[in-house]
């Protein structure tokens, strides 16, 4: 194959994972698709956490049961098991990366499809969704080996029911489990951020790109006020001035707030040392530009 055949094949293949999206105020934004051997690997890392800490909160139930001679143990452990099984997605997605472990580690995180912040609603429904995908499989395995309980043949029919959810994310273009169709969610490749020494620069070569117009709407004050929000890395604090620059500028939620304020930064503060050099200062978002 030569060069230009495989270069030509990587961008096909590039194209593949790229979704264009056009907000409502016409901008236009690409969100990457992450793969499904991502987000199966993430997966497998998640479930490994899981069981390392099922392990270490077994052994600990397992020395407080020895010490007390008492059957309260098991039922704690029961009730922990399902507790962490239940809420690790839940709890990680909800926070402000929006990515559990697994997908951090990954470099994939969730987004809404409709450019919104993620809601609780979806984050539950999305990962109620897995029960039925991946737990209800391993039930019905299991349950298949006790006879007394079920026909053989009853257990090859659910788990067949239960994999077709589970395969459903290989057959659409966007990689969507059951789950993501349900909540209106997308995982896609995520963008980031260092915040120390690149803070500094001026933004050239950012995945994100600001227009004249998105840029215009902030000056100076706004400026220190972003690079003390950066150098904070506090994640709330983050979360909400990313929320109130992406509602003045018309732009959905597309990647993490970190890196959506590193690159606004970057490329507002050299817009404005650009109008300097002309002897233009705009000291606040109120004065005229």
């Amino acid at each position: 194959m030569t060069a230009a055949a495989t270069n030509a094949r990587i961008r096909a293949d590039r194209k593949k994972k790229t979704r264009q999206f056009i907000t409502p105020e016409g901008v236009d934004l690409e969100l990457k698709i992450a793969s499904s051997g991502l987000r199966f690997g993430a997966l497998v890392l998640d479930l490994t956490l899981i069981m390392l800490s099922l392990l270490l909160f077994s052994l600990l139930v397992a020395w407080g049961g020895i010490a007390t001679q008492s059957d309260i143990a098991v039922s704690i452990w029961l009730l922990g098991a399902f507790v962490l099984r239940t809420f690790w997605f839940i709890g990680f997605e909800l926070g402000s990366r929006a990515a559990t472990p697994g997908k951090r580690m990954m470099g994939i995180r969730v987004v809404a499809r409709d450019g919104g912040r993620l809601t609780a609603d979806a984050v539950v429904a999305r990962n109620l969704i897995r029960e039925l995908e991946l737990f209800l499989p391993l039930m019905m395995l299991g349950v298949g080996a006790a006879e007394e309980m079920v026909s053989a043949w009853t257990a090859v029919a659910g788990v067949v029911w239960s994999l077709t959810l589970s395969l459903f994310l290989l057959f659409n273009r966007d990689r969507m489990r059951m789950g993501d169709l349900i909540a209106g969610t997308w995982v896609v490749m995520a963008e980031r951020a260092k915040l120390d020494a690149d803070i500094a620069t001026d933004g050239a070569g950012d995945a994100m790109r600001f227009s004249e117009e998105e840029l215009a709407v902030y000056g100076i004050f706004e400026l220190q006020e972003l690079e003390r929000v950066l150098r904070g890395k506090d994640p709330r604090a983050m979360r909400e001035v990313a929320d109130a620059i992406r509602a003045k500028i018309g732009r959905p939620i597309a990647e993490e707030d970190d890196v959506f304020l590193l690159s606004y930064y970057r490329q507002l503060k050299a817009r404005l040392e650009r109008k300097l050099l002309f002897g233009k200062r705009r000291e606040d978002k109120n004065a005229s530009d």
